[in-house]
């Protein structure tokens, strides 16, 4: 190793199992009775996106039993660490993320397991959920890089993760296989120098007044960050 990819690096903390406070949403700790039947309804109810599972390793659950004991499983997790996506207009829960593959030793760690209700699709609500998992993994907690990964042929998740500033690394052939079937994995990465510029994007995009009385976007995300 050469002094110039010599590092002075100090491993940093995991991520607190602790609410987070944005202006459209909040995030809190996965609890089955405190948000089941909320996420039950976003999720799987007659209103739900029918698309939400075709990428996920598991799902849908066409009982409550087999989704509540998804859903207690996860909430009991330290790593995935799942956090409920609740609106603060409503105060319901309208999806989850979580925190996974938390590497404090190399200051890596990812996004993923995102289940949003069709409320949350192409929302405010969808982009500070995000935002406020990778403040708190990059600004507060010092992570070099924060990591987004998905089946090479989910064009939806491939479309989230550049918008949200996420760079494309590359695809990993054959990587996994998901319910019966082949994925290749899609690697997208923000690096800690990329960050404050990437969040000043984000600030900017999640104002209020980024949004016309009938909540329509006047600037993209995407044009802002560049």
């Amino acid at each position: 190793m050469t002094d110039a990819m010599h590092l002075d690096w100090q491993p940093v903390s995991s991520p607190a199992r602790a609410p987070l406070n944005g202006h459209y949403v909040r995030l809190e700790p996965l609890q089955l009775a405190a948000h089941g039947d909320d996420l039950w309804l976003a999720l799987q109810g007659p209103q739900s996106d029918p698309r939400l599972w075709d990428y996920l390793p598991y799902g849908p659950f066409p009982e409550r039993t087999g989704f509540d004991a998804w859903l207690a499983a996860n909430a009991a997790s330290s790593d995935p660490l799942f956090f409920a996506v609740l609106e603060r207009a409503s105060q319901r829960a309208v999806g989850l993320l979580s925190f996974l593959r938390i590497a404090p030793r190399d200051g890596c760690i990812e996004i993923g397991h995102i289940a949003f209700g069709r409320a949350m699709q192409r929302s405010p609500a969808s982009t500070e959920a995000v935002y406020l998992l990778a403040e708190l993994a990059m600004a507060t907690l010092g992570y070099r890089r924060l990591e987004w990964k998905c089946n090479a042929l989910n064009a939806r998740s491939m479309r989230a993760a550049e918008r949200l500033g996420f760079v494309y690394e590359g695809t990993f052939r054959q990587h996994m296989v998901i319910k019966g079937r082949n994925r290749d994995s899609a690697w997208f990465s923000i690096l800690d120098r990329e960050w404050p510029t990437l969040a000043k994007a984000y600030e900017r995009w999640l104002a209020v007044d980024n949004f016309d009385a009938d909540g329509k976007q006047l600037s993209q995300l995407k044009t802002l960050h560049g």
